[in-house]
């Protein structure tokens, strides 16, 4: 609890946060004077778009195209921060790929690619910047899963079993860093209203909400704002957590 950084002096790396929820962490942390290193891998467009919305509201953005699924790229990106001495106070990762379809019908590179990016990265940013977090006595690492990862879907087999590994992840690094002050939690929303949803028909969209006690989606605000909390030093006691925003959906 002796971490007195100023949250204007905070440095947050978001990963796939070109759109969607991580669009929305961004902006919410940039709203606080925070600087934060927007990582995309392809959406330059819409990734410059958000750093502007971040620079609007009093944040400092820095871009940062790179595949974090990749050990070599996740090291540039760790070199490339180390020498503009931003590295990452708070890791938020949210980079995340879908697939709906039967188990029979998913490929086995699908599998590979969805685990790669779902899970795989994650442990390739902890292993590269969690030593700075422990050093400096203070860090939080925040990853954004899925209420299928707790309960398991029908359909999304390859994804859900994904979020499921890295709510275990979240659980097991949680412990091995506690002593160092660090905080592992993982946020598993329920529906959110983003463009991972786009592939559901009217139908089928509004037949998910009717089976929502709270009669709606999330926004990617709402999940933002959880994301914020869990970062500050108020939070230092939630650790190891999986915790399920989804308007009592799943309970």
């Amino acid at each position: 609890m002796g971490w007195d950084k100023p949250t204007l002096e905070w440095n947050v790396l978001i990963t796939g946060a070109s759109s969607g929820i991580g669009a929305a962490i961004a902006r919410r942390f940039a709203s606080c004077g925070c600087t934060v290193i927007i990582n995309y891998r392809n959406s330059h467009e819409k990734a410059e778009q958000v750093a502007n919305d971040c620079n609007r509201l009093g944040g400092t953005a820095i871009l940062l195209a790179c595949d974090i699924s990749v050990a070599e790229q996740v090291e540039q990106m760790y070199n490339t921060l180390t020498a503009m001495h931003r590295l990452p106070d708070v890791i938020v990762n949210n980079a995340g790929i879908s697939h709906f379809g039967l188990l029979t019908d998913t490929d086995e590179s699908d599998w590979d690619r969805i685990f790669s990016t779902n899970v795989k990265s994650s442990f390739l940013l902890a292993k590269q910047f969690t030593p700075h977090m422990v050093n400096q006595k203070y860090g939080r690492m925040i990853n954004i899963s899925s209420v299928w990862g707790i309960s398991g879907a029908s359909c999304e087999v390859a994804y859900a079993a994904s979020k499921g590994a890295l709510n275990a992840f979240t659980k097991s690094l949680a412990r091995e860093l506690a002593p160092s002050e660090i905080t592992v939690n993982a946020v598993a929303p329920g529906m959110v209203d983003t463009e991972m949803n786009a592939r559901l028909t009217d139908d089928e969209y509004q037949q998910l909400v009717n089976d929502i006690p709270a009669g709606r989606t999330a926004t990617p605000d709402e999940i933002a704002a959880l994301v914020y909390f869990l970062a500050t030093p108020e939070s230092a006691y939630i650790n190891g957590q999986i915790i399920s925003p989804n308007g009592a959906w799943l309970t």
